[in-house]
């Protein structure tokens, strides 16, 4: 793999992957690990970081511990015991801290263990003189994960880390000759994908030094400068502060990648190597390579790997990575036909305007937008997609982007064809692909290391790529994809799509003509960061464009050239690789995935005919509006909450009234069903959250947390989560007393989620990984339900947010509010990708990621095409708001309530 290959140096469980983004590793003891549970002592490296502190015992088989700093309670120096008559004991120093996250026990890579509830450890430096002023450093970065500003706590740690690079200089006795003459010396952090690591260069006669603070992953990195082929100059956090190394000619994994902190020395090593490389370096300009490919000196693959280095992306910056087209569209068929233009993507456009009814859709929303409009609300390249593809052999830097998690075993990267339809159909799907599927190394299409990459819907384990039937198997399908890179077709039509990505089409008028523009952030000089003078939204917008993705530097001002294609055709000729059927090897779907794949066309059948709801049937048996609707796993019978403080169950199948019960006088807001389909939780406007039990027909407990009204709960395994109008949300672990539905819950408060105004709804994603919430002033947070951190605050409404709920793939959320505005935002980014203005107030919805049914202020369900922004059915139900909606799995049922007071049953009809 490309940036793996830049892979470091020593074989040791730690690495740098295992910081948060954005985070530095300071320095190392060798030390002793007591637990305050444990008497035993573990003997390892203790690494001091900027947020947090790691331990790496050196017996493989026990984890690694991370204890992020802004967890700590207590960071305190023991003082050594002086008592002759007692075994002298040294000094050490105590963590108390009320989380710990455990890395790679037994060395498996696997998705993080965080254990939460106050610990204490002790740990004893070998070299124990220095325990006190370790203590001291941990204090003050301490204090610095504690500010509750974003830009306070960049600012501090980079003052730390700048005094200590003050304090310390380049090692003179690691040059490799004693003849070498220094030319200049300078701080740096050499770049690595997701993370940096800061220490010194030397730049001598000879050689490019680089020695890292830490002295990992080795105490010094040396390249001979007459061994330098190219070099290049880059944006690095969207500045001219980075350097990139190359000691090979066509390889676009480079030596080594520097970041500077100042353009004037970065430009003086620069010039400095150049003068070395005029013996043997020819001219490196995109029209240069532009007229060796037209001339077939240079092969399809090797002009888009050049024209990528010269675009400033780079294996080892992914929010630049290098971007290749996709170049086919048969991923269903035995035999791959090249000579069939059918069989080919049309490169003349982006991924966004091959399937014409999603770009007309898009096209309207984009005529509607306020200045400065686009068309596409996420990029064809991103930190996240690139790892989506190499997660199998990258699997660190998965779990360093996300959290110590990997994504949801159904959207992982789990079938090239799937892949494909994603990006035809997909509303937010624009991605185009990587350099490593026109490589020769198939290992990112395997699971060779074994890893536990999640289990699916449909019960199998994720395991390797399912590659398409005409590929035997992964070499073959590369051999195929790389012989079709370099095929007819492709060398005739490759300069549309370079137009569209480095070329003329990239901006301006002849973009928005070939429907090619997106996102303003995503584009070279599209946001001034220095101008930004508030450091937390300067940090804030940064995250987010690297995030994001970015646009390549535009290379070409004109339109590209086509290739002249007989000469190389006649150069490159290969025999078909078309293979018979005895060769291929089946389809390697297994039987257990057809009922995922069923239940999915099932749903997406349904949302199509949606606008089919027949009504059913409608009874009257609140006194009140109605608030809350749920069922039962088998689907016989409906509960409902109202305002009139009842839950009431009623039989679908019987059509009657079978149950009332009221808890307290006050009105209740919600209901919810347990997995185990025996139980109901209300919340109520007392304050309480009640558990009703099904078989038993009475309360079985009562949960009393809040200081004001109980808005809205979620649940998922066991832990629940309420929301409240005091300005919060709590996190509670829920654990039964037996087995026995006559237990009762017992109920400890995991955390406590603090807003601005009252919290009127919340949801969780399908995962259960991420959370939402949505205030009376408008506000929308997503939280990381592990870390129980705000990732994204968003004020996007100008009154009460109504109902909220992620999509199917948890990239996007929905919301709605009194302001009569439907928003969807980006989880990742958290921007506003389409704001439409309704007609009504809508209160509650529906979704599957792009069409909503919602439930009108007016009293009917209105069926919305988000990507067009209008209502393409107005179905008539209720008399006053519709005030709650549930709907199945199989979205084939849905069960309305409204302020009419009645409880309305519709079926979808084929």
């Amino acid at each position: 793999m490309a940036f793996l290959k830049t892979r470091e140096r020593r074989k040791e469980r730690f690495s740098l992957l295992l910081l948060d983004l954005e985070e530095y590793y300071f320095e190392q003891h060798t030390a002793y690990n007591t637990t305050s549970s444990s008497t035993r002592k573990s003997r390892g490296s203790f690494k001091v970081c900027s947020k947090s502190v790691i331990f790496d015992p050196e017996d493989i088989v026990e984890p690694i511990l991370k204890i992020p700093l802004r967890d700590c309670r207590n960071i305190e120096y023991v003082e050594k015991e002086n008592n002759p008559f007692n075994e002298p004991r040294p000094s050490a120093m105590s963590i108390s801290c009320v989380q710990v996250i455990y890395i790679k026990e037994s060395n498996v890579i696997e998705a993080y263990k965080n254990e939460r509830g106050l610990q204490k450890l002790t740990f004893q430096l070998e070299v124990w003189t220095k325990t006190e002023d370790v203590v001291q450093t941990l204090l003050q970065l301490h204090r610095a994960s504690c500010l509750e500003r974003l830009g306070d706590q960049t600012a501090m740690i980079a003052a730390n880390l700048q005094s200590r690079l003050a304090r310390s200089s380049f090692d003179k006795n690691c040059f490799q000759s004693v003849a070498e003459k220094p030319h200049m010396e300078c701080t740096v952090e050499m770049v690595l994908p997701l993370v940096c690591n800061p220490g010194h260069v030397c730049i001598t006669d000879e050689s490019l030094y680089f020695q890292p603070l830490n002295g990992y992953p080795e105490q010094v990195i040396q390249i001979k400068l007459h061994r330098v082929r190219r070099i290049y100059k880059r944006r690095h956090s969207l500045r001219p502060l980075g350097l990139e190394v190359f000691c090979t000619e066509n390889d676009f994994c480079s030596d080594i990648y520097l970041k500077f902190y100042s353009t004037a020395d970065r430009d003086e090593v620069y010039y400095y190597i150049a003068t070395f490389l005029e013996n043997h370096m020819t001219e490196h300009t995109a029209e240069s390579y532009m007229l060796q490919w037209q001339r077939g000196h240079l092969s399809n693959y090797q002009y888009l790997l050049h024209l990528n280095n010269l675009a400033d992306r780079s294996c080892n910056d992914l929010s630049q990575y290098p971007v290749f087209p996709w170049i086919l569209s048969d991923y269903t068929s035995t035999q791959l036909d090249l000579t069939n233009a059918a069989a080919f993507r049309d490169l003349s456009k982006p991924v966004g305007a091959l399937n014409k009814e999603r770009l007309d859709r898009l096209l309207e929303r984009y005529r509607a937008m306020p200045d400065p409009p686009f068309m596409y609300g996420s990029h064809y390249s991103s930190p996240g997609y690139v790892l989506f593809y190499l997660v199998r052999v990258a699997p660190e830097h998965m779990l360093c982007l996300q959290n110590g998690r990997y994504d949801h075993a159904d959207r992982m990267f789990n079938s090239i064809g799937e892949t494909w339809k994603n990006c035809l159909e997909g509303a937010t799907d624009f991605k185009e692909l990587i350099p490593e599927f026109f490589g020769d190394d198939p290992s990112f299409l395997e699971n060779k290391l074994s890893l536990n990459l999640g289990r699916k819907q449909n019960g199998s384990l994720v395991g390797d790529v399912i590659l398409p039937p005409w590929a035997s198997d992964p070499s073959d399908f590369l051999q195929k994809h790389r012989t079709a890179l370099e095929s007819q077709f492709v060398s005739e039509h490759l300069h549309d799509w370079i137009d569209l990505v480095f070329g003329f089409k990239q901006r301006g008028s002849d973009a928005v003509a070939a429907h090619n523009v997106f996102h303003p952030v995503t584009y070279e000089g599209g946001i001034d960061c220095e101008s930004i003078k508030d450091p937390d939204q300067r940090i804030a917008m940064l995250t987010q464009i690297l995030e994001f993705g970015q646009t390549p530097k535009q290379l070409f001002s004109t339109p590209h050239p086509q290739r002249i294609t007989p000469r190389f055709h006649n150069m490159t000729r290969s025999p078909s690789i078309s293979s018979p059927l005895s060769e291929l090897s089946p389809v390697s779907q297994s039987e257990d995935s057809s009922f995922e794949d069923l239940t999915e066309e099932s749903r997406k059948l349904a949302w199509a005919n949606m606008g089919n709801l027949k009504l059913l049937s409608s009874h009257k048996i609140h006194k009140e509006p109605v608030t809350g609707i749920t069922m039962t796993r088998d689907g016989s019978s409906v509960f409902s909450t109202s305002q009139d403080s009842t839950l009431k169950m009623f039989s679908k199948d019987l059509k009657e009234f079978q149950r009332s019960m009221s808890f307290s006088n006050m009105a209740l807001s919600s209901c919810l069903m347990l997995a185990d389909g025996k139980t109901v939780l209300c919340s109520s406007w007392d304050n309480n959250v009640y558990f009703y039990s099904i078989p038993y027909g009475r309360r079985q407990d009562t949960l009393m947390g809040h200081d004001d009204a109980v808005s809205g709960m979620c649940w998922f395994e066991d832990r629940l989560y309420t929301a409240s109008w005091d300005s919060t949300v709590k996190v509670w672990q829920c654990a039964a007393g037996s087995s026995s539905s006559h237990s009762r819950f017992h109920f400890q408060l995991v955390a406590e989620l603090e807003h601005e105004a009252g919290v009127n709804a919340i949801s969780l994603n399908p995962v259960g990984t991420l959370l939402v919430s949505g205030c009376k002033g408008g506000t929308v947070t997503i939280w990381d339900t592990s870390s129980y951190t705000a990732l994204q605050q968003v004020h996007c409404h100008t009154g009460t947010i109504h109902h909220m709920a992620f999509s199917p793939d948890s990239r996007n959320i929905l919301s709605v509010g009194a302001d009569s505005c439907m928003k969807v935002i980006d989880v990742q980014t958290g921007m506003v990708m389409s704001s439409v203005k309704a007609e009504e107030e809508q209160r509650c919805f529906c979704w599957d990621g792009n069409s909503v049914l919602c439930g009108g202020k007016s009293g009917d369900l209105l069926l919305w095409d988000l990507l067009s922004s209008t209502v393409t059915k107005r179905i008539p139900a209720h008399s006053g708001a519709v005030t709650a909606m549930w709907m199945n799995d199989l979205c084939t049922t849905v069960i309305t309530g409204g302020e009419d007071r009645q409880t309305i049953l519709w079926k979808l009809q084929d």
